[in-house]
């Protein structure tokens, strides 16, 4: 599965992702170790090796008032996996892991209107995230289509030009004019492929990092067209140990607004076939409740939902995010008594504190 090829306006080159695309890198024995649910092997002696699996977690820890706690040690957590109690062996408070960061952003017609408020404050704050040298970043769109606009890079000038290409498809299915994109083509229909985006970025970019990962979407979580499923979108960010952060930015018609009154489904695929196969997902009396959506991505992935309101900017909701990237805690444990015959185990971390709440992914596959 590829995402569509992108044609930048200067040279008019297609670049395309395919399996496999990424360079080979030398991880640090470090992140090796830290990586969640693989099995690694440490040599104690000479000619003798023991093979070893480490699932490593990242928590955000909050008090009652919801601030971020960034004061405890592992003693102040209790951990368990499928029931059974587990002993914490790596715990650190700083999280000096390279930050990979995957920013995927609704501009079907729903999201037209917010599109210039997401550009500019999503560029601050990669601006403010990212470390030269150390961490990288792509931009991906979505719509009736999955597209990547911007490669794995640590250039901040070259995201800034990736998020200068975001634009809405007009009502004829083409691309109002400005922001610099390239030929598209002309393909009819209208469609907003969320879960594809995540299911691509995960599988296609992130599956294939070390350290810490996380994906930002910006929608308004109403998926029309996707091949894959909510579940599936899910599965594929879990099993590629990526944390999700949504933004929910309301739309035109509301919560769930979706496409107004243009058709759903009938635009091409980002495999380039019909979206969803022309059929229809959801009735139009009965549309989903895109937060609910996007908030069990979140939960289900370690994440968070914010919802950009009167009270509440993108640009504040990016400070909250980047307060929560800079101070997590990373956890590592062995599991013991693993069901040897699951593929996803669940896992349970709290706080010994009753009045402190840990958010943290509730579990790992270990048939990766």
């Amino acid at each position: 599965m590829n995402f569509k090829p992108h044609k930048t306006s200067r040279t008019n080159e297609t670049t395309l992702i395919r399996g496999g695309w990424l360079k080979p890198c030398l991880p640090l024995l470090l992140i090796v170790l830290l990586l969640g649910g693989t099995a690694i092997r440490s040599q104690q002696n000479p000619g003798i090796s023991v093979d070893v699996k480490v699932v490593n977690i990242f928590a955000t820890v909050r008090n009652k008032h919801g601030e971020i706690v960034k004061d405890l040690n592992k003693d102040d957590f209790v951990l368990d996996e499928d029931g059974r109690p587990q002993t914490i062996a790596y715990f650190t408070q700083e999280t000096n892991l390279p930050l990979t960061l995957g920013l995927l952003v609704d501009t079907s017609m729903s999201q037209r209107r917010v599109l210039g408020d997401e550009r500019s404050a999503s560029f601050t704050f990669l601006d403010h995230v990212l470390r030269e040298g150390r961490d990288k970043a792509f931009v991906i769109h979505f719509d009736k289509e999955v597209e990547l606009l911007q490669d794995l890079t640590s250039s901040k000038k070259k995201l800034e030009s990736a998020l200068n290409l975001l634009e809405s498809p007009d009502q004829d299915g083409g691309y109002s004019s400005g922001g610099g994109r390239g030929s598209r083509g002309s393909h009819g229909g209208a469609g907003t492929l969320l879960y594809d985006a995540v299911y691509l970025a995960s599988n296609e970019m992130m599956s294939k990092q070390q350290g810490r990962k996380a994906l930002i979407i910006l929608s308004d979580g109403v998926d029309h067209g996707s091949k894959e499923s909510l579940d599936s979108a899910i599965v594929s960010a879990q099993r590629a140990d990526t944390l999700v952060y949504s933004i929910l930015f309301s739309g035109e018609e509301g919560n769930g607004g979706g496409l107004g009154g243009f058709g759903r489904g009938g635009g091409m695929g980002p495999w380039g076939g019909m979206g969803g196969g022309g059929r229809r997902r959801y009735p139009q009396e009965n549309r989903p409740d895109g937060k609910k959506i996007l908030d069990r991505m979140s939960k289900e992935t370690g994440g968070h939902l914010f919802e950009v309101s009167k009270k509440q900017s993108v640009d504040q909701i990016y400070s909250l995010i980047e307060d929560e990237l800079r101070n997590q805690y990373s956890l590592g444990y062995t599991p013991v008594k693993t069901d040897s015959t699951a593929s996803y185990h669940r896992i349970h971390l709290t706080a010994k504190n009753k009045d402190l709440t840990v958010q943290a992914r509730d579990g790992y596959y270990s048939d990766r």
